[in-house]
């Protein structure tokens, strides 16, 4: 077998997700004995600067760098006192890694999954449009080829990139996968598809358009966010009401919520009791990034009092261990999708089956409903 020029430059904050791509790579390329994972040491020093050192060349080489910039697990000593890693620091690591390949790499590949600044989109007073100056900074690296992100909050970002590529990937597939598994027939039967707010509508259409199947009666509704736009509370407006829009009859529904993250999800829970007056039987939210900023425990007890029936989320950024092991809390693997991206653009393949498969959610109904499954 001929050697492989691929590699992963996997940092720490993302290495249970680098490790299963590593899996899913060796499977592709048949080489079970082998690993794509370049051996890296991340070191932090006490005056708080930090060093990325690579153990083996990579000359030549088509480097992808995975790191996952939501990780605030990660600890480190700074004059005494232990912190833990923000966003900041983590892309900091990034510029290091990119750094220490010493421009002798053929091509390297940027995968951040939660793209970082990516929901402080657009500018809007006397502020830096963080993500937007991080792409542009990155695009005009010559060795850097490709960002690789997911669920953009607003794919207008790709506007600050020119001259390389900004591949923005989505997880419809893989988290209607199991969503379809699990529930039984007769909660998907008659569905509403919800957009919590404005911003959502797209992603829900997806989702909707998704289930454009003869076994499925589907309506689509939503809420719009009323601001308190004369006040600010922890950096931003508070919300003062949902206001939903959409067919009023939703009784004995299931709503599936779209977005493509929960934060703190304190206006996720607005939409839960908004829908539970309309008399909805099931709610299930979906979302790419599960941020839990301010812990679980409303989720735990919301769940307990019977308001939602679960989350179905994916793995591509940072969720604690001991929140795993929630019931309601699904986390879809995507390790298998993100190998897909690697394989087809270290291959020079085309992407397209990835970016827009639109059959697979209704071969899974229609497996479903006949049985199949």
């Amino acid at each position: 077998m001929k050697e492989q020029k691929l590699k992963l430059l996997v940092f720490r904050s993302a290495l249970e997700l680098g490790q299963k791509v590593n899996e899913q790579l060796k499977q592709k390329y048949n080489c079970k004995e082998e690993t794509f994972l370049l051996p890296i040491k991340e070191n932090f020093f006490n005056d708080g600067h930090l060093k990325v050192e690579i153990g083996e060349t990579v000359r030549g080489q088509d480097v992808y760098l995975l790191t996952d910039i939501g990780n605030y697990s990660l600890e480190y000593k700074m004059h005494g006192f232990i912190n833990h890693t923000s966003p900041n620091d983590l892309v900091q690591q990034l510029r290091d890694g990119i750094g220490a390949c010493n421009s002798h790499a053929k091509y390297l590949n940027v995968i951040m999954p939660l793209l970082y600044a990516g929901r402080q989109h657009r500018k809007n007073t006397r502020e830096n449009l963080a993500c937007g100056q991080l792409l542009y900074e990155l695009s005009n690296n010559r060795h850097i080829r490709s960002i690789i992100t997911f669920d953009a909050h607003d794919e207008g970002v790709e506007h600050a990139v020119h001259d390389i590529e900004f591949e923005n990937f989505y997880a419809t597939n893989t988290i209607l996968e199991n969503l379809i598994h699990n529930l039984p027939t007769e909660q998907l039967k008659r569905l509403v598809f919800i957009a919590p707010d404005n911003g959502a509508a797209g992603r829900r259409n997806v989702y909707l358009n998704s289930f454009n199947s003869e076994y499925i009666d589907r309506i689509a509704g939503s809420f719009v966010k009323q601001r308190d736009y004369n006040h600010m509370v922890d950096g931003k407006n508070p919300i003062i009401s949902h206001d939903y829009s959409g067919n009023s009859d939703l009784k004995g529904r299931t709503a599936i919520i779209v977005d493509d993250m929960v934060a703190s999800g304190g206006s996720m829970f607005d939409v839960i009791h908004e829908l539970k007056k309309r008399e909805v039987t099931h709610i299930y939210i979906i979302t790419t990034f599960t941020l839990f900023t301010e812990g679980i425990q409303k989720f735990q007890e919301s769940y307990a009092r019977k308001e939602f029936d679960g989350i179905y989320t994916t793995n591509l950024s940072y969720i604690p261990k001991e929140y795993q092991s929630e019931k309601w809390l699904h986390i879809c693997d995507c390790s298998s999708l993100v190998a897909d991206v690697i394989y087809h653009i270290h291959e020079e393949q085309s992407i397209s089956s990835i970016l827009s498969d639109k059959s697979y959610p209704l071969k899974l109904l229609k497996n479903k409903f006949e049985g199949k499954m």
